[in-house]
């Protein structure tokens, strides 16, 4: 369990964790030397059921509490302080306003100092304190005096922790790793350690992990989990890590970075949010709000972007954006913390519903709609609950990565919902979307009618484009999750593929028996000359027909897909064309620079130039190749799809 403390300047924090835990936390010189604590301090309590309590010491005053703000994010169970002489006063109220924010349930209130008062006074103290804490998240807690000089409710308090350690379970593991960075130092002869509570997941000796803000891959040499060595570190312990890497340095490495698994990385400046304005303010929250964000150990200026008000009264709640300066580390269900542009005061706080929100369209009805949805914490209800909104599909890669969640918790989650998960279209595997299979039905009726259709209006046509046949179709579908879709129809047997295009089983188009005759005389020739066919005049004065004729059969056999029209009047059997990207794509790869001439094309198909121009700039209207400096380059995704959909004729 972490214990974080809170409270005003000079209530005693620091000494009450040092006769509980018989460390001091002020480690800073100039700490000792002011008596005041400045930064964030750490100590330790091993347990007799041999659990260690962690203790989070964080600064009092108004100008630390960035400071503050970044060792509290993590705790389990607060410790407010309040001193006997002094009674509650502004830090004491900022704190436990900041620990209501973060959502912190669990913790105590210490009355210090209680040797200077007499029981009217702690009587009439714990009235205040009870007054003060009505209506946040400690309405119940526990109210103790206790005194460090005489040891006064020490042991007392002492036992309630330890209660609590018992009561309080391992949190789960069984997220990604996630640690925000709130210390980095070096240790001679070891290297570079990062210490932090660990959000979620675990991590062990040798794992690979990276930092967020740069990338940079960190190889974990060596574990402390609360103070003590460990094989593994994980959720809920405060944690110091050795780390290693070519880009792993103390001064690479600064406070509100985040150390996580390679599959987290993904750092966003905006995030969207339900904000609840401090009742307290004295005015209401406007539109572009500049604002001192503070979310897990980080520490950025915001601008606040109202999405379904105008503005944000005292006291009330709202959806909003959060327009950042620089990127940070969020994800859903993070808790946050908003300052006034002076860092002077805690003026709201709130809960990430979306880490990467989009730039456009932020305050439609439909986005407004979602956020909502977002809102629900179970990840089962909440992919139900997305699932029933337009267009009625959710992308389960962004929704696992925004909650965290590994592969088998998100198809549980997709299971519990009652969905139906689809792979995705380029088989990499996983589940890559989910949808009701109501949907699901109703995309595939529209799918083989749409089809249906267009095989009655244009027989002689092999099909539709998969693009085409999105757009056709009377529903919106993104072009990834219906790619995704069309692959399980395929391995339904739903439609058939003949190359790029889409049919329904049973589709074939037949040419007429003059045509047939025509094509019998055609097909030898282009099967002779793969890579270099004579044009549409010279077949039609070898076979002695009208050009025009030649010209129709040629683009009737391109629409069933027999062939492909490289250029102006010049037809290629549908194999070879793929031949010859897989000549371009093999040049590609040979190449160091991955960049090949349109000389090197040509005498690899042993044509002529002009013959081998035609076809390069065949592959670039198709997206197969890039002209660049007189030399191309390969796109790969374009490049496998092409050769894998055109298939052989």
């Amino acid at each position: 369990m972490i214990v974080g403390t809170a409270g005003h300047i000079d209530h005693g924090k620091t000494t009450l964790v040092r006769a509980l835990t018989g460390v001091d936390t002020d480690r800073l010189p100039e700490e000792k030397a002011r008596g005041i604590t400045i930064d964030l301090g750490f100590a330790y309590l091993p347990l007799d059921n041999g659990r260690t309590l962690g203790f989070v010491d964080v600064p009092g005053h108004e100008r630390f509490i960035h400071n503050m703000l970044a060792g509290v994010g993590g705790i389990d169970f607060a410790l407010l302080v309040v001193a006997a002489d002094d009674g509650p006063m502004p830090q004491t109220r900022e704190h436990l306003a900041i620990l209501d924010l973060l959502g912190v349930r669990r913790g105590a209130v210490a009355i210090t100092k209680a040797d200077l008062a007499d029981a009217d006074r702690l009587v009439r103290l714990e009235t205040d304190i009870r007054l003060l804490l009505a209506g946040t998240t400690l309405a119940d807690a526990d109210v103790m005096p206790a005194s460090a000089q005489t040891g006064l409710g020490i042991a007392d308090l002492k036992v309630r922790l330890e209660l609590e350690a018992e009561a309080t379970g391992d949190r789960a593991a069984d997220g990604w790793f996630r640690l925000p960075v709130d210390r980095c130092f070096t240790v001679a002869g070891a290297g570079t350690v990062v210490t932090g509570t660990v959000f979620s997941g675990e991590t062990r000796q040798d794992d690979q992990l990276v930092l967020l803000s740069t990338g940079a891959a960190a190889r974990v040499r060596g574990i402390h989990a609360q103070n003590a060595p460990a094989k593994v570190g994980r959720a809920g312990q405060r944690c110091a890590l050795n780390i290693a890497g070519p880009q792993i340095s103390k001064d690479a490495i600064h406070r509100g970075d985040w150390l996580v698994a390679p599959t987290l990385r993904r750092p966003t400046d905006r995030l969207d949010v339900r904000l609840r304005l401090l009742p307290d303010e004295s005015r209401p929250m406007r539109h572009w709000t500049p604002v001192h964000l503070h979310l897990g150990a980080a520490h950025v200026m915001a601008r606040v972007v109202l999405l379904d008000a105008e503005s944000l009264a005292p006291g009330q709640g709202a959806l909003a954006q959060l327009v950042l300066d620089r990127p940070i580390g969020a994800l859903h269900g993070d808790r946050l913390i908003l300052r006034d542009q002076s860092a002077r005061r805690t003026i709201a706080g709130g809960v990430v519903l979306d880490p990467w929100p989009p730039t456009r369209f932020r305050r439609r009805p439909e986005r407004l709609a979602l956020l909502q949805v977002l809102e629900e914490s179970a990840p089962a209800a909440a992919l139900a609950a997305l699932a029933s909104l337009p267009p009625h599909v959710v992308d389960l890669a962004v929704f696992a990565l925004a909650r965290n969640l590994r592969p088998e918790a998100r198809d549980a989650a997709v299971s519990a919902a009652g969905l139906q998960a689809l792979p995705a279209a380029d088989g990499a595997g996983g589940s890559a979307f989910a949808l009701p299979l109501a949907r699901l039905a109703e995309i595939e009726r529209a799918v083989t009618a749409t089809l249906g259709t267009h095989h009655q209006k244009q027989p002689n046509s092999a099909g539709l484009e998969p693009e085409k046949l999105r757009v056709a179709l009377p529903m919106k579908i993104a072009a990834a999750p219906f790619a995704a879709i069309v692959a399980a129809l395929l391995a339904a047997k739903v439609i058939e593929a003949d190359g790029p295009w889409l049919r329904l089983p049973g589709h074939a188009v037949r040419l007429s028996a003059e045509d047939e005759k025509l094509w019998a005389k055609i097909r030898p020739v282009l099967e002779q000359q793969r890579f270099g066919p004579p044009r549409v005049r010279d077949f039609a004065d070898h076979c002695g027909v009208p050009e025009n004729r030649v010209r129709e059969l040629m683009r009737r056999l391109s629409k069933m897909g027999v062939v492909w029209q490289v250029a102006q009047d010049h037809f290629f059997l549908r194999g070879p064309v793929v031949e010859l990207a897989r000549i371009a794509g093999d040049l590609a790869a040979q190449a160091p620079d991955g960049r090949f001439k349109a000389a090197e094309f040509r005498d690899r198909i042993g044509g002529g130039r002009k013959v081998a121009i035609q076809i390069l700039e065949f592959f670039d209207r198709g997206g197969v190749t890039t002209l660049r400096d007189q030399v191309r380059v390969v796109n790969r995704d374009r490049y496998e799809r092409f050769v894998k959909g055109a298939g052989p004729s």
